[in-house]
């Protein structure tokens, strides 16, 4: 009786496990699906883009302003601006987001206050970036004058990507085994060393992972530059950061108008002209080398850190 138990109970679980295997087969074979449908759309787009913009890449395409005539027009001040607009939002939300994960895994305590506070930063990272934008228009140009500047661009993105950088390095740091504090304390470090000399080196890849998610998105956006205020059609450039006279160093151009490259395509595709369709193709060619190039240097970075670490 009980070997006939035995061999029922063993064959139900035979077939059990190939009635799972079939499941994870169809699924592993509707994710390739999935995945090589993304692709394929990704790819087509990609394609259809540079086969209508590639013949405006040329160096005066890089090197000319905007024009009413699309054989002339190029996208000097476009590059430009979003260059600065990213590096004040790298100056300010890089530090800022990589401090406050800190603060929040090392240092912070926990009850209701700090609850609140990951409650929040949990939201942020999921509100429309229109509504960056709305806050930056009243804080920023309304209530501190600062004007539509490339100073406000900077702050209103870095805004927008800070709860990306802050859940990315609190993820980083929570991916670091509690024996290596145990072991830093053990020796004598105090909170600080402890987190200077070994948690913040050990999780800088996965820093530099929400950084490049940040900074990715903060490039390509549309929404809340056109809402502060930015020109769709500029012939100059903000003034020069070195100058000839001491200090040599001037802050001016932080406050000159400017104009980005997503402000620029969006402007383009507006027209029914074809050739500045062909523009607009062009310049988001440009655009996704731009993000292509910054995210490609922070994982050759991330690569060589983590290459480096040793537990």
């Amino acid at each position: 009786m009980s070997s006939s138990s035995s061999s029922l109970q063993t064959a139900r679980l035979r077939t059990e496990i190939k009635r799972r295997r079939r499941w994870d087969l169809v699924f592993i074979v509707i994710g390739i699906f999935a995945l090589l449908l993304g692709l394929m759309t990704l790819a087509t787009l990609f394609i259809d883009m540079l086969i209508d913009g590639w013949e405006r890449l040329h160096p005066e395409f890089f090197t000319s302003f905007p024009s009413r005539r699309a054989a002339h027009a190029g996208i000097l001040s476009a590059w430009v601006g979003s260059l600065a607009v990213m590096v004040v939002t790298g100056t300010v939300a890089i530090p800022l987001g990589v401090a406050t994960g800190i603060w929040l895994e090392e240092y912070a305590p926990r009850h209701w206050v700090t609850n609140v506070i990951e409650i929040n930063i949990n939201n942020l990272a999921g509100v429309p970036s229109i509504i960056f934008g709305l806050l930056a228009l009243g804080l920023f140009v309304y209530s501190f004058n600062l004007g539509q500047s490339i100073r406000t661009a900077g702050l209103t993105l870095a805004l927008l990507i800070l709860p990306v950088m802050i859940v990315g390095t609190r993820e980083a740091i929570r991916s670091i085994p509690q024996s290596i504090r145990e072991g830093a304390y053990a020796l004598g470090a105090t909170r600080w060393q402890t987190v200077q000399h070994h948690i913040l080196p050990y999780s800088l890849p996965g820093i530099l992972t929400g950084v490049i998610i940040g900074m990715a998105r903060a490039i390509g956006e549309t929404a809340p530059i056109i809402t502060i205020g930015a020109l769709t059609f500029i012939a100059f450039l903000p003034p020069p950061p070195i100058t000839d006279a001491p200090p040599f160093l001037s802050f001016e151009w932080l406050e000159a108008p400017f104009t980005v490259m997503p402000i620029q395509i969006f402007n383009w595709t507006s027209r029914p002209e074809s050739a500045f369709q062909h523009n607009a193709a062009a310049a988001g060619l440009v655009l996704v080398a731009m993000t292509l190039i910054m995210n490609g240097l922070a994982i050759l970075l991330r690569y060589r850190l983590r290459k480096n670490i040793k537990w």
